[in-house]
């Protein structure tokens, strides 16, 4: 009996010693987002904290409190990233906690001087999950960090907090996660691209100017290396390209005037490489399911869907362009040639010479094919 007696408490004592380090929620300074900046002429980095009232969050969620919801920022310098986040454990209490990290704010100084050591370090830091969002700003990052989403939301309801679902997504950039940037980023032909934030003060007005936050273009890299910041419309043009689930809308002209605007959904894209080369040559195929947003001309279909294709041949033409003049492979178009021929990446490797050139993109085929009409008549 006695035995029994000490078996179950020994049995309770080791299932209930897992909860005893359970902290409640106002025990923790919990940090949603960390900014990081760097001061190239002293060779400081500062670093940001934004700490959210989690308790104001979720009366929020169950109705809209008239209390302005409070943000926290923090910052630090230090010589190390580390360093200047050490900076800030002693004038935090209740102690700091990085285990709802959801995003990672980087300046542009950080982009152009010292990037490849901030993705290293924060890529090795167990205490942050490889979920998390990055974005980079040219904006101050305290001023990125002090606002609130509409009608007074808290800042987790901006797009710095965006979530990347299965829906689609309409003429708007998606959030990246440090996790796949970090794959295209260390593929050996990938180009790499990361949202851009900035600050809007002028759309919204609440009494007076309410600043929102919104992505404005991507920051695009290559080889490892940034290139150049991307505009939004060449942004979500390059997604519509390579990603499931965008439409993007978009006009057709004839003769300078516009004939109709349609939504474009995810086209089918196929690369077919050109053998025997010892740079990738290639042609694409582009198949396009399309809606009839409005209808500005009368015009014949089978001319509305041609002027479309042109138009869309054009655009690609010219981005393509751009790309081989900033040494960018937009459309990863080496990305399966490299693994097709590893012999000819090998030399291509050896010389370092970027591997597009004018006449590597040999044909272009856009087939457009519209399905609804949005209750317009068209004549044949």
């Amino acid at each position: 009996m006695a035995r029994s007696i000490i078996l179950i408490i020994s049995a309770c004592c080791i299932m209930l010693s897992g909860c005893s380090g359970i902290k409640n929620i106002q025990d923790l300074t919990y940090i949603v987002s960390i900014g990081m900046d760097y001061d190239d002429d002293n060779k400081e980095y500062t670093v940001y904290l934004q700490g959210l009232n989690f308790i104001n969050v979720a009366k929020q969620e169950g109705g809209k409190s008239a209390d302005p919801v409070p943000i926290f920022v923090a910052s630090a310098k230090g010589e190390t990233l580390n360093l200047a986040v050490r900076n800030l454990y002693k004038m935090s209490e209740p102690p700091l906690y990085f285990g709802h990290i959801k995003t990672l704010v980087i300046t542009n100084r950080i982009v152009q001087h010292k990037f490849k050591e901030v993705v290293e370090e924060v890529g090795k830091n167990r205490s942050i999950r490889p979920t998390f969002h990055v974005v980079t700003t040219d904006e101050e990052i305290e001023e990125v960090f002090n606002i609130n989403a509409l009608f007074n939301y808290p800042a987790v309801y901006t797009v710095l907090f965006k979530k990347d679902t299965y829906e689609i997504a309409q003429n708007e950039i998606r959030p990246v996660t440090i996790m796949k940037f970090l794959r295209d980023y260390y593929e050996p032909m990938n180009s790499s691209r990361l949202p851009f934030v900035k600050i809007n003060k002028t759309s919204w007005k609440a009494e007076k100017d309410y600043p929102v936050l919104y992505f404005d273009g991507y920051s695009v890299f290559q080889n490892r290396e940034y290139k150049k910041e991307l505009e939004f419309e060449d942004s979500i043009f390059l997604d519509w390209l390579l990603e499931k689930y965008i439409a993007i809308d978009e006009r057709v002209e004839e003769e300078g005037k516009l004939a109709a605007a349609v939504k474009l959904e995810s086209p089918k894209l196929k690369i077919k490489y050109d053998e025997g080369s010892s740079t990738p040559k290639f042609s694409i195929d582009l198949s396009i399911r399309a809606d009839l947003l409005e209808k500005v001309q009368d015009i014949p279909i089978s001319r509305l869907t041609s002027l479309a294709e042109e138009e869309i041949k054009t655009k690609l033409k010219t981005f393509y362009q751009d790309g081989v003049e900033n040494k960018i492979d937009y459309l990863n178009a080496g990305e399966k040639w490299f693994r097709m021929h590893p012999e000819q990446f090998a030399e291509l490797k050896r010389t370092g010479k970027f591997f597009l050139e004018e006449d590597s993109l040999t044909d272009i085929r856009v087939n457009v094919q519209i399905y609804n009409f949005n209750s317009y008549k068209y004549i044949e």
